[in-house]
């Protein structure tokens, strides 16, 4: 366990899969965090991570990519969800690829996940505390694509795509008491995001959440700011970065599989070649 450090992961969908080789590393060489935050596809891989199941992300993101269920325009014209959230959510964790919800329960690992709230258009965040045995609840609100997923209901709340809001929470696990962190990003460096051309489209398709669709269009400055935070945080060595070397061939829906394994694959090469830099970093931090 890496003492008095966090780890947090940003989403991006099937570019997640660059996270998944990130972790499959880390579990590897046993090393752990005793908190992580995570938005969508970070939080998806993150739960297999925690529960220790070596090889789980790839067989659940890889195996399963050419099955119409999971990802598919077919999905989007039938219920309106281009990933087929129920399958994904509900027969891989409980039938196909079984989850180990008692490792997961019993894990020292505080872990976070990120949401967007839709009435005030801001992050709304879940511990243990908060969800309890439903954790897969949250990471499926957390991974609620505008547009491509419904509206999650929990309890009270009605929410989406953490990544819309805080796609790279790195305020919040400095909130939650850890300075230092290590920050997986799934976009490569020098990436920034662009303004979003669907203003139109937004109001029409949330006409009820006009705090969403602020949030929605301000999406690309509150990105490029959280990076470029990131990297002044990086310079004082508050902050370790992981990610990908090269700008990116694998699309948020993705669904070569060739593509997606040579990325984990980069995921997995990327975070062993940072091994020494995170041992030497964990070590300064323990000697503080």
């Amino acid at each position: 366990m890496i003492e008095r450090t966090g780890l947090v992961l940003e989403g991006g969908g099937m570019r997640g899969i660059y996270t998944a080789g990130v972790l499959e590393y880390f579990l590897e060489n046993d090393i752990h965090f005793p908190y992580v935050i995570g938005v969508s596809a970070g939080a998806c891989n993150a739960a297999s991570y925690i529960s220790k199941q070596s090889g789980r992300n790839k067989k659940v993101n890889i195996d399963f990519i050419r099955d119409p269920k999971y990802l598919s325009w077919q999905n989007y014209w039938k219920t309106g969800e281009l990933f087929g959230m129920d399958y994904v959510f509900d027969e891989i964790p409980n039938k196909l690829v079984p989850y180990d919800y008692k490792a997961f329960q019993t894990s020292e690992t505080e872990f976070v996940v990120g949401t967007t709230d839709c009435h005030s258009g801001k992050p709304r965040y879940f511990s243990r505390k908060d969800y309890g045995e439903d954790m897969l609840t949250i990471i499926r609100a957390s991974s609620s694509l505008p547009f491509f997923a419904p509206v999650v209901e929990y309890g009270s709340n009605h929410l989406l795509d953490g990544g819309i809001s805080d796609p790279i929470p790195i305020d919040r696990a400095e909130k939650d008491g850890h300075l230092r962190n290590i920050v997986v990003l799934t976009r490569n460096r020098g990436y920034f995001k662009k303004p979003s051309r669907f203003s139109f489209f937004i109001k029409r398709k949330y006409p009820h959440y006009p705090e969403l669709h602020k949030t929605l269009m301000n999406r690309y400055l509150v990105y490029n700011q959280t990076v470029k935070e990131l990297e002044e945080r990086e310079k004082e060595g508050r902050v370790l970065i992981i990610q990908p070397r090269r700008p990116l061939k694998v699309s948020r829906i993705e669904k070569n599989p060739d593509k997606l394994d040579d990325l984990y694959e980069q995921g997995y090469e990327d975070a062993k070649r940072k091994h020494n830099q995170i041992m030497e970093w964990a070590d300064l931090i323990l000697h503080k």
